[in-house]
């Protein structure tokens, strides 16, 4: 016979306090800090209208996830969803899920002394290939300088360590919305409607800083080049074909990620990989790219797909279709640890 002795009973801290900050240097940023009843923190982050997601937190997140076990972290996600999903789940509902998610994952790792990669299932990588994206958010005042000096700009950021940039060499040429209001940190160019004439010379514009970036490091340096969306499928297939020759590591959001079918035509009609896309909220959205074969690349972000449960749930499914995942992150430093948190732990991440 064997005696075993029972197990002490383990302390579950549950959830006591959501507080929400906005930090002065960036007005789209939100912060969201979770408290357990022993004192422990997390920090949680997402990006754009703020306010709405403040309200969202505080009206709808905060009845519901305080008094709950702040490790049963995937129970806090169903739970939440289940709420909003009876009424439209997407948009600032997500954004307040994915921060109040990081948090938790942020508080769990140091009440366990583990790294969040560990806790999502163990790492598989120490480090990480990077690339820059060019918005003046580092020493290299590169975002003029794509467009100013693409060739030295490449040279310099291979220098440093870097060995992708991106770039968006045609949304100036896209039709531009005027507005006080603080947008992304592409600015203003990067967001409105889709064009719907891209002019010969202006195709032929947008190629010169690509041409500049080979003429100067050759392959060296991968070129990944920005959509935002701002153009039709025949514009973004004009785009995608002028591309071609100079092997691009990827074309990101080239249309608007809203039809899976037209998304599909980008992949098999231009050899330039398809990245898609930032813009998507749960893995469903996901689901649908996928079955639908209109990527080559799953790109997610932590901080509005859902937090890093739902992210990890998307690489996987990535990963089932034999594709890389690749983080998007151009908000924060919670997004940017968040990220690389999951870049440490996805066998199938490509690149930060």
């Amino acid at each position: 016979m064997t005696v075993t002795s029972a197990a002490p009973p383990v302390h579950r801290a549950r959830i006591e306090r959501i507080e929400t900050i906005r930090p002065a240097a960036q007005a789209n940023l939100l912060w969201v800090e979770v408290t357990d009843e022993d004192g422990t923190t997390g920090l949680g982050e997402t990006y754009y209208v703020p306010g709405a997601v403040e309200s969202v937190l505080h009206e709808l997140v905060a009845p519901l996830a305080l008094g709950m076990e702040a490790d049963r972290i995937e129970d806090v996600w169903q739970t939440l969803f289940a709420c909003a999903n009876f009424h439209g789940w997407a948009g600032a509902e997500m954004r307040a899920f994915s921060a109040l998610d990081i948090a938790l994952w942020d508080l769990l790792g140091k009440r366990t002394g583990l790294s969040v990669a560990t806790l999502l299932g163990g790492r598989v990588r120490d480090s990480i290939r990077v690339y820059n994206t060019c918005v003046d958010a580092g020493p290299h005042l590169d975002m003029q300088g794509w467009l100013e000096r693409p060739g030295e700009l490449a040279e310099e950021l291979l220098d440093a360590g870097y060995t992708g940039m991106k770039v968006w060499p045609w949304d100036r040429f896209a039709p531009q919305i005027a507005s006080e209001l603080v947008t992304g940190p592409a600015g203003w160019s990067a967001m409105g409607p889709a064009g719907h004439d891209l002019e010969p010379g202006q195709l032929r514009a947008g190629l010169a800083c690509v041409e500049a970036i080979r003429d100067r490091v050759g392959s060296r340096v991968d070129v990944m080049v920005e959509g935002h969306s701002r153009w039709d499928l025949n514009a973004a297939l004009a785009i995608c074909r002028a591309l071609e020759p100079y092997d691009v590591a990827w074309i990101e959001d080239a249309i608007q990620p809203t039809s899976t079918a037209d998304l599909a035509r980008l992949t098999r009609e231009t050899r330039v990989p398809q990245a898609v896309s930032e813009r998507l909220f749960g893995k469903w959205a996901y689901r649908a790219v996928l079955e639908a074969a209109a990527a080559q690349l799953v790109m997610v972000d932590v901080v509005w797909a859902g937090g890093l449960t739902e992210a990890r749930k998307i690489a996987d499914l990535a990963d089932a279709y034999h594709l890389p995942v690749v983080p998007h992150d151009c908000t924060g430093p919670v997004s940017l640890a968040a990220s690389l948190q999951l870049c440490a732990h996805a066998p199938n991440a490509k690149v930060m």
